[in-house]
């Protein structure tokens, strides 16, 4: 069934800029229109589509829900279908491309700054990275390869454990000093009362916004006062907080590899399984998606083998 007329297609760009720039006037002059043109073009789509995407305000406008939801899959395919003209016009035949999917702070602290070593060894597979929410959707179809932090064990047919997790309390060196009681009586809980604790709220779907903090205290066997703090919905957050002094983070160890090297982050105690895990989602086959794999696994076990 054809929902979009010919006519509205070229609306559905307009919305993706709309989005992008969360305004009419910013959208506007990238467009070449007239803020009026882009009004009306949204608002002819919105008729077309039967549901709302834009709620209108005196300071702006925000895409609704199902706004957003559109807003994320015409921004994805329209970046499809640009890097598929790119590479015909570049005349090559054979596409070498992995859309990969994964969560901001693993991207930023995991595979960025490893990311160089693969296009050195294949300069030729282009490698586009997408790391728009704190959670990824791994029953969805608009990527090659995803990874997910996931809890062990996470049921999926197409799924496979990259990379296992520990988890580590971490701090400035400064609130260290403040607290030297962390290193040889933080057993004794009444001590934890002047701390604060910094927590990723949202490690996976449906997770306790505290449940790293409850696993760790379950594991130490202490009882702290887990419900208070600073909660955070990316961990890397978490993690500039704790550097930066305002308490101490419930670290992932393989994302702090840098932070603990340079000494900007510290500890006292030792690292504990966290029962979770990075899973690689394979959506595609193909022999792009083959050699990335294979040098995730090798980095992956680099780190932890």
């Amino acid at each position: 069934m054809q929902i979009l007329k010919g006519q509205h297609l070229g609306a559905l760009y307009t919305f993706a800029e709309v989005g992008k720039h969360n305004t009419l006037t910013h959208a506007a002059k990238v467009l070449h229109l007239t803020t009026g043109a882009v009004s009306q073009q949204l608002l002819q789509l919105e008729q077309q589509l039967g549901f709302t995407l834009l709620e209108r305000h005196s300071r702006g406008i925000r895409l609704t829900e199902k706004g957003r939801q559109l807003h994320q899959n015409v921004s994805f395919h329209l970046a499809e279908i640009d890097a598929e003209i790119a590479s015909l016009q570049k005349g090559s035949g054979k596409k070498q491309e992995i859309r990969l999917k994964l969560t901001p702070s693993f991207a930023f602290k995991w595979l960025v700054p490893k990311l160089e070593s693969f296009h050195q060894v294949y300069p030729d597979i282009q490698v586009q990275i997408f790391a728009e929410s704190a959670l990824v959707n791994a029953d969805t179809r608009d990527f090659d390869l995803a990874i997910d932090y996931r809890p062990h064990p996470f049921k999926h047919p197409n799924a496979e454990l990259l990379l296992d997790e520990y988890l580590l309390p971490v701090m400035s060196p400064r609130y260290l000093e403040r607290h030297p009681w962390l290193q040889n009586d933080a057993g004794n809980t009444a001590h934890w009362q002047a701390v604060t604790l910094l927590h990723d709220a949202m490690p996976w779907e449906k997770a306790g916004k505290d449940l790293e903090w409850r696993n760790w205290a379950k594991e130490m066997q202490l009882s702290l006062p887990i419900e208070r703090g600073h909660f955070f919905n990316r961990t890397d957050m978490a993690m500039s907080a704790a550097e930066a002094g305002v308490g101490i983070a419930m670290a992932r160890m393989a994302l702090i590899d840098n932070e603990l090297e340079t000494g900007r982050l510290v500890s006292p105690f030792s690292p504990i399984k966290a029962n979770a895990g990075y899973y690689l989602i394979s959506s595609t086959q193909s022999d792009s998606n083959e050699k990335f794999v294979g040098w995730l696994k090798q980095n992956a076990c680099s780190q932890a083998c």
